[in-house]
């Protein structure tokens, strides 16, 4: 009770702080016009207020977020260990889609709930974040195929609204603190503040960003960062071997290849899609579909002789870096993720993405005398921008991850990818405000 008093107390503290500070502004420029003195105030106003709960948001995710991939971290090394657990997949699933019913008529949480919270058309309740916690956990635990930034987005997205409320905010600010909490879960799970500053802002509407979000994003996203690190958890970063010199025939082969991972990241929304439609439309019984979905899981894995597609798999992306994939790598985790979501396993998308952007990409490379691990690094962001409709994001993620030498070809490819790969998304709920080849408003959702 003292907690909850304290924090629904900030504001009252921020407010009495910034009344000191604003007649401490008043003595330092007692000439000074009556609008600069309104100015200044209303700015070092709004400086300290999301300074506040940006520290406050960017320190809960950053707790929330390190627990979690530590958690996914050890189910996923006991999994590896004892890979009989595997053969438990499909009564992970029932226990998932218990608790999801348990869950009182709530409508089934996912990362489009975030976007319209965000587009102010649903609210996000708080159970939200310990039942994506527990089921994430629970599908890494059995070895279904699917990542965890998804789930850090709903958590972020969860807890930001969560605190918002706390901060007895408005609408429109506690808009803002959900970008905050997303871009902080993001950033303490991938080790990417800059790339997750800006994707909360960004995947949200196509074509426009909310600048407004911007210092409390990036704020929140390096504390939460921070904070993680402090504990151990280190983002993922690759090593592009060879980085040849930008010239046309190199800068062409690299523009194909955008193109291709385009078509690709197609591909890769279609199948997710039509698999969820087709479980769903076939074997409507939810129980039913979790545990056929984790039996196929299974069957999948004993026929290939391989558990390389279980989990997130950054295993096979650090092999594709270094030249050493199958053809077929990425058209088979495209269909364990999707079967693993559509059976109604929780996790995420992302990492997925990058396995398919990767493997893809080091095949393509090395069909067109590319070097296989710029291949790859062009692949992965160049598909991540393709399903996720977020170009800046995308670039951000490729220089924190390779580096700024191959910046030049990370850029030409995941334009390319971007203008090509169409109206298509990952989150139906994402919002195309502007077309992608004309300066023409066009206001709709992503295609599934």
């Amino acid at each position: 009770m003292k907690i909850w008093k304290y924090l629904t107390g900030i504001p009252l503290c921020t407010k009495r702080m910034c009344k000191l500070w604003k007649e401490k502004l008043e003595e330092e420029l007692p000439e000074a016009p009556a609008w600069v003195h309104h100015t200044v105030w209303n700015r070092v106003i709004l400086l300290a207020r999301w300074l506040l709960f940006s520290v406050i948001t960017g320190g809960c995710l950053g707790l929330t977020g390190t627990f979690f991939g530590k958690s996914v971290a050890y189910v996923t090394e006991l999994r590896t260990a004892h890979p009989w657990i595997l053969f438990g997949l499909p009564f992970g699933g029932l226990l998932i889609v218990w608790m999801y019913r348990w869950e009182t008529k709530q409508e089934r949480s996912s990362t489009n709930r975030v976007l319209d919270a965000i587009h102010a058309e649903k609210e996000i309740p708080i159970k939200t974040a310990p039942l994506i916690f527990v089921s994430t956990v629970l599908t890494h635990l059995f070895g279904g195929s699917a990542g965890r930034e998804g789930a850090a987005l709903q958590l972020g997205g969860s807890i930001g609204n969560f605190l918002g409320k706390c901060f007895r905010i408005d609408e429109n600010d506690r808009r803002v603190v959900i970008m905050c909490g997303m871009s902080a879960a993001f950033s303490a799970l991938f080790g990417t503040p800059m790339a997750a500053a800006v994707f909360s802002m960004e995947v949200v509407s196509v074509g426009i960003m909310h600048y407004a979000a911007l210092v409390p994003c990036v704020l929140s996203s390096y504390i939460a960062g921070a904070i993680a690190e402090s504990f151990g958890m280190t983002g993922e970063h690759f090593v592009i071997e060879e980085i040849p010199e930008l010239t046309v025939i190199s800068g062409g082969k690299i523009l194909i290849l955008g193109f291709l991972c385009a078509a690709v990241s197609i591909l890769f929304c279609v199948v997710l899609h039509k698999t969820e439609h087709l479980f769903h439309d076939k074997i409507r019984n939810p129980f039913l579909r979790a545990f056929a979905a984790g039996c196929l899981i299974i069957a999948l894995t004993v026929l290939l002789r391989t558990t390389d597609y279980l989990g997130s798999g950054m295993h096979i992306i650090e092999e594709a870096m270094e030249g050493d994939v199958i053809w077929a790598a990425f058209l088979l985790k495209i269909i364990f993720t999707a079967v693993t979501l559509a059976g109604g396993f929780k996790g995420g998308e992302i990492v997925p993405t990058f396995f398919v952007g990767a493997t893809f990409g080091c095949l393509a490379g090395k069909l067109l005398g590319i070097s296989p691990s710029l291949a790859a690094a062009c692949g992965m962001t160049a598909v991540f921008c393709g399903v996720t409709n977020s170009p800046v994001s995308s670039l951000l993620i490729g220089l924190e991850m390779f580096g700024f030498e191959g910046a030049p070809y990370l850029f030409l490819s995941l334009s390319v990818s971007y203008m090509q790969s169409g109206y298509y998304g990952l989150y139906h709920s994402q919002r195309i405000v502007y077309s992608k080849v004309k300066t023409e408003f066009i206001n709709q959702n992503t295609k599934e």
